[in-house]
C-alpha cells in the first residue's frame, strides 16, 4: 500500500510542478492601501498557503495526477452533461478573486478562517452552459452535490451558487497551483458559505439534485443542510492573559461576514460602553476586514470584548452557541492584566 501510494504521489507531484497557471482574464483588483494593518500580532490580510487552516477527514491527503483528472457534471436539470479535463479548465476564461473562507467548526475567536487570492473558473457560467437554471428561474435542482476523489460529499444550494457571487472551481491559490493539502488539482470556493456546504477539495463529480433526495456527508451527521457564514469578529492582539504596560495599548483583529461585508466593529472594556474601532479599508464584501482600537489602558485586570455589524445592519449576537449545527455564535473576549 505504501509503495502504490508513493508511486501515485510522485506522478501527481510531477503533474503539479508542470502546471503553469494562465494569466486570469479578470484579475483581482489591487488591495486598497491600508487594507492590511501593520500592527504586530494581527493576522496578515492574505494568509500564506502553509498557514491556511485545514480540517482533514481522510487519513491520507489525496494526491491526484492532473493529467488523468476528470470532472463530470450531471443530474437533474442538466440538459448537456459535461466531462472536463484539467487542461479544459485552464483553457477557459479564468478569474482571480480574494475570498475569505471559514470552517463551521471554528469556535468564537478560533483560527479556522483565512483569506487567499484564488484563481478559477466561474462555476455559475459552467452550470449555465450545461443548461442548469437556479430554482428561482424554474430549475429542477436546488442542491449541487460535489464529490471528492476520497468519497467526501458536500451539498451546496444551487440558488446561492448562481446568484452572482464569485463561486469558483479554483485551480490556484496565492499565485501557485493549489497545494495538495488544499485540493489540487481543483476545488470549490464559494464566498458566504461555510466550507462543509461549499468547499469540496479534490473534486471529481458534480451532481445536480434536491435537498429532499440526498443528504451529504455532514448532513447525515447532524449538521444543517444550509449554512451561510455568521457575522464574527476576533481579537488578535493582545493575546489572552497578556500583561501589557499601562498607557496606549493597540487592540486589533479581524471581522468577517462574507458576501455581506463588515460595516462596523466596536470594542468594550470591562462593562463600559461600546466604542467604535477604526476599520481598515475594505477589499471586498467577500473578505475579512481588519480593525484597530487604541486603548488607554489602566493598571489591573480587564476584559476586552469585540462585536461586528454587517452591511445588512445585523450585529453579532452575544448568545453563545456551539458549532453544531450551523456554526458558533457569540462575542470574542480576552482577559489581560495591565502592569
Amino acid at each position: 500500500g505504501r509503495s502504490l501510494t508513493a508511486a501515485g504521489g510522485d506522478a501527481a507531484a510531477a503533474s503539479r510542478r508542470a502546471v503553469r497557471l494562465p494569466t486570469p482574464g479578470s484579475p483581482a483588483p489591487a488591495l486598497p492601501r491600508g487594507a492590511g494593518l501593520r500592527i504586530p500580532g494581527v493576522s496578515p490580510f492574505l494568509t500564506p498557503n502553509d498557514d491556511f487552516y485545514r480540517v482533514d477527514t481522510a487519513l491520507v491527503v489525496p494526491k491526484v495526477d492532473a493529467g488523468s483528472w476528470r470532472l463530470r457534471i450531471r443530474g437533474r436539470g442538466v440538459r448537456r452533461p459535461l466531462t472536463l479535463s484539467f487542461a479544459d479548465l485552464l483553457r477557459r476564461e479564468l478569474v482571480e478573486r480574494d475570498i475569505t473562507l471559514t470552517c463551521v467548526s471554528n469556535e468564537v475567536g478560533g483560527p479556522y478562517v483565512g483569506t487567499a487570492r484564488w484563481i478559477g473558473v466561474p462555476l455559475a457560467a459552467l452550470l449555465a452552459e450545461c443548461g442548469v437554471r437556479p430554482p428561482s428561474r424554474g430549475g429542477r435542482a436546488d442542491q449541487l452535490v460535489a464529490r471528492s476523489v476520497d468519497g467526501m460529499t458536500i451539498g451546496s444550494p444551487v440558488e446561492d451558487l448562481m446568484d452572482g457571487r464569485d463561486a469558483l472551481l479554483a485551480v490556484g491559490m496565492n499565485g501557485t497551483p493549489l497545494p495538495f493539502d488544499h485540493g489540487f488539482p481543483v476545488r470549490m470556493v464559494v464566498p458566504g458559505l461555510y466550507g462543509y456546504v461549499s468547499a469540496c477539495k479534490w473534486i471529481e463529480d458534480i451532481e445536480l439534485t434536491t435537498f429532499d433526495a440526498y443528504d451529504p456527508y455532514w448532513v447525515r451527521r447532524g449538521w444543517a443542510r444550509r449554512a451561510p457564514i455568521k457575522t464574527q469578529s476576533r481579537i488578535d492582539t493582545p493575546k489572552p492573559f497578556a500583561r501589557p504596560s499601562a498607557g496606549t495599548v493597540m487592540v486589533a483583529g479581524v471581522a468577517w461576514a462574507q458576501h455581506r461585508g463588515i460595516d462596523r466593529v466596536e470594542v468594550r472594556v470591562d462593562d463600559g460602553p461600546w466604542r467604535p474601532a477604526r476599520l481598515a479599508p475594505e477589499d471586498s464584501r467577500d473578505t475579512w476586514r481588519q480593525w484597530s482600537f487604541p486603548w488607554q489602558a489602566t493598571k489591573g485586570g480587564h476584559t476586552l470584548t469585540v462585536r461586528a455589524t454587517d452591511r445588512t445592519g445585523r450585529t453579532q449576537t452575544d448568545r453563545r452557541t456551539r458549532t453544531v449545527p450551523d456554526g458558533a455564535s457569540g462575542r470574542h473576549s480576552v482577559v489581560v492584566t495591565v502592569e
